[in-house]
């Protein structure tokens, strides 16, 4: 855990409004980082009265040696066929940010689905495409976002954000508290959850209380699917009786039901 500086404008305004700030940098093809987001989430249902997120796109430096064709737009006269880079997963969630955070989350869902369940080529814009239409985003917009100069430009902030708070690993997290001349604590990797509560309970500077989850119904749409496992542990349930009552709220079309790698998930209708 080391110390780091803010340098950007947008900490003053969110410290405004929670006691703390968390910087979260993700890479969408990294292992650790897939399964962190698990603990960003829990974070968010327990303690989420007390920071907001800041989710940041980065990637590994050395998928960077193909010089500018990462962060510079795609050219509109090259075929979809024909493109294919390391990061352009990222950029392709960063397009799809253009459509919504809504749209973005589920788009960033089946993207990490299909590389980390399926082991489709993600690398591929015609592999991205494709997870486009599964997200049920505009897919013309979507192709057309992702070969812009302002999708190359929010990606390339993601990356001078990385830069300037010295991130080498992921996943790692930088959390400010509301005195913005105070230096952020940066945590590299990832720990228990323990690790993070006493973390959050230090810098609130007093004992932190847990909120009431929401109706599940409200999860899914802020997080479009969870697994059984993951409800039972935010609603201190066991496994056996959550799936009997998201199975009652599938019969009544509340919810839908996928089997990713086998493992059940529920998902929003919306």
């Amino acid at each position: 855990m080391t110390k780091s500086q803010p340098n950007f404008e947008q900490t003053a305004t969110s410290c405004m409004q929670r006691p703390l700030e968390i910087y979260a940098f993700l890479d969408p093809l990294c292992p650790d980082s897939w399964r962190f987001q698990l603990t960003l989430k829990r974070l968010q249902i327990d303690y989420g009265h007390y920071f907001s997120l800041r989710v940041i796109l980065s990637t590994n430096l050395l998928k960077l040696n193909s010089g500018n064709v990462c962060t510079a737009p795609i050219q509109s006269d090259q075929p979809i066929m024909e493109i294919e880079h390391p990061v352009l997963p990222s950029i392709a969630v960063k397009a799809a940010e253009f459509q919504g955070k809504r749209v973005a989350n589920r788009f960033l869902s089946n993207l990490q689905e299909a590389y980390f369940v399926y082991r489709q080529n993600v690398n591929s814009l015609t592999t991205l495409k494709g997870i486009a239409q599964d997200s049920a985003i505009d897919v013309k917009e979507f192709l057309q976002d992702i070969r812009s100069t302002e999708c190359a430009k929010s990606f390339q902030s993601d990356l001078s954000i990385s830069c300037e708070m010295e991130i080498d690993q992921f996943p790692s997290i930088v959390v400010f508290n509301e005195n913005i001349e105070d230096e952020g604590i940066k945590i590299s990797g990832t720990y228990s959850y323990e690790i993070y509560e006493h973390i959050l309970s230090e810098l609130v500077g007093d004992s932190i209380t847990k909120q009431d989850p929401p109706e599940v119904e409200n999860l899914l749409d802020q997080f479009i699917s969870l697994s059984s496992k993951e409800i039972a542990i935010y609603y201190n349930m066991h496994e056996k009786q959550v799936e009997y009552e998201m199975k009652k709220k599938y019969l009544q079309r509340e919810v839908d039901r996928v089997v990713v790698g086998g493992i059940t998930k529920w998902k929003s209708l919306k």
